[in-house]
């Protein structure tokens, strides 16, 4: 189950397990003659535009419906034409492509760019009767007003704007796109949690996410143990016309020229919260990790359907759609043997991409929980005349490694299983707190050495019901600006 983020604007018109994606920079469309620049946009033409570029572009084109219902709204008719969504027996179903009623509040919104209070959290129910919810603050950005507020990781929230979270209001009151919001807190006393008194109002801002939370470095040992957290796969900061520019992907290649200065030998790499962004940044990141790789080795391979495949085989030649690892002068690979990936079921598509990257390269190690399983991407298309306000973001591409391998729809199995502490217990510790599970287990795993005593069970009692991240826009799918645009 999805909830929009606190603070977030409902900018996506949701399908069912739709997690997220970005924007295509590429004039890509396909326009329907029947819209002139003087009619009036209805939704027989929106959908028509829509069914066109489906038929174009959609991995699964081949299987869109013959016959559909154009009289529909735009939403609800992109939702016909995705190839088996509702077939939860199968896993290589359509459960990513999605539309969005404003094409230029996708794009900022994969750009890292969105109405937030600037915290992430995810939702449980508070105990075994199902009724009352809690929000668990999974972490809070610098700079913004929940930051401002004190807010932390770990804090508890059990009341918005007076009312007590329950399973039947709880999406109402966090996705209320609201410009202030007052938060009521749970503390523990005496080991349960009770409701305080303590209320913070935290304003809603449009605001620019910097997907780099933390980067450090720790010495235990002979071994020097780089951590980063990433949270999004973002290129750079969100201009007013939909772009970006380099400022993160920049940020990354200094935050490794810092570990290739201290002369890290081990890397940890925290992906549990991200869900993924544009395959650009991902193609950057494993290029400064991967172990012998070089300009001349393949990255990844994206896989399109027949059209769009026969027509760029003759227009650019076989292998336009490989994508090579690139050259980095701050790449730490040479130091590396292995790697540590942190996962949960928050971690997907480029994300994944890292992993199945790396994986013909080096051995790479995940900790935590399995992964989302998205192991398709997409493109951003919009209406260059204007007229078509609305934007789609349709599966477009299946990824596969070196060695071809592309079947991981079922998620990647952890290497060794951790999960996130029970949201019942006073235990969240910070990210970089090397007592904090999955990183503690990472250094476990590096230097022998556990710096808390692990719980004989690892496993969480209380399941999620969702999160803010896994409906966040750019967080749950890998999209190229363009699709010779790695090359």
């Amino acid at each position: 189950m999805n909830v929009f983020p606190i603070g977030r604007a409902a900018l996506l018109w949701l399908v069912a397990g739709a997690f997220l994606v970005t924007s295509c920079k590429k004039n890509t469309e396909v326009t329907p003659s029947i819209i002139t620049s003087s009619a009036a946009i209805g939704n027989g033409e929106v959908n028509s535009w829509v069914l066109a570029n489906m038929q174009h572009y959609y991995f699964w084109n081949d299987k869109i419906p013959a016959t559909t219902d154009t009289s529909l709204t735009p939403d609800k008719y992109f939702l016909t034409l995705l190839y088996d969504r509702n077939n939860t027996a199968n896993t290589d179903r359509d459960r990513f492509s999605w539309i969005q009623q404003s094409a230029d509040d996708l794009k900022a919104s994969l750009n890292g760019q969105s109405k937030t209070t600037g915290m992430e959290y995810s939702l449980y129910y508070r105990d075994a009767s199902n009724t009352g919810v809690i929000a668990v603050v999974l972490y809070v950005q610098p700079g913004s007003p929940a930051a401002k507020a004190g807010i932390k990781r770990g804090d508890v929230i059990s009341k918005v704007n007076g009312e007590s979270l329950t399973g039947t209001n709880y999406q109402t009151l966090l996705s209320s796109n609201a410009d202030s919001y007052v938060f009521g807190f749970a503390t523990f006393v005496n080991g349960n949690l009770t409701d305080s008194d303590q209320t913070k109002q935290i304003n809603a801002v449009v605001f620019q996410s910097d997907p780099f939370l933390l980067d450090t470095t720790y010495t235990i040992g002979n071994k020097t143990i780089g951590y980063v957290v990433y949270n999004q796969f973002v290129k750079g900061i969100n201009k007013a016309d939909g772009t970006s520019d380099n400022t993160y992907d920049l940020k990354m290649e200094s935050i490794f020229g810092k570990f290739k200065q201290k002369g890290v030998n081990e890397l940890v790499l925290d992906l549990r919260y991200n869900r993924g962004g544009y395959v650009s940044s991902s193609t950057n990141l494993a290029s400064l990790i991967g172990k012998n790789i070089d300009a001349s080795k393949v990255y990844y391979t994206q896989k399109w359907n027949s059209i769009v495949t026969d027509e760029n085989d003759k227009t650019y030649g076989k292998g336009w759609n490989n994508q090579n690892f690139l050259t980095k002068s701050t790449a730490i690979g040479a130091n590396l043997s292995r790697v540590f990936i942190l996962t949960t079921g928050s971690t997907a598509s480029a994300s994944e991409l890292v992993i199945n990257g790396l994986k013909p390269f080096m051995t790479v190690n995940t900790i935590g929980t399995t992964t989302v399983g998205k192991n398709v991407g997409s493109i951003t298309i919009s209406d260059k005349s204007g007229q078509i306000k609305w934007g789609i973001q349709p599966i477009t591409f299946k990824s596969a490694n070196a060695q071809g391998f592309t079947d991981y729809a079922g998620g990647f199995t952890p290497t060794v299983r951790v999960t996130e502490p029970d949201p019942r217990k006073n235990n969240w510790k910070a990210l970089g707190d090397l007592t904090e599970p999955l990183l503690g287990e990472a250094i476990f795993q590096i230097t022998g050495t556990r710096m808390a005593r692990r719980a004989a069970s690892t496993d969480s009692e209380v399941a999620p019901i969702g999160s803010s991240i896994d409906s966040k826009a750019g967080g749950g799918n890998m999209f190229v600006t363009d699709i010779l645009s790695q090359q």
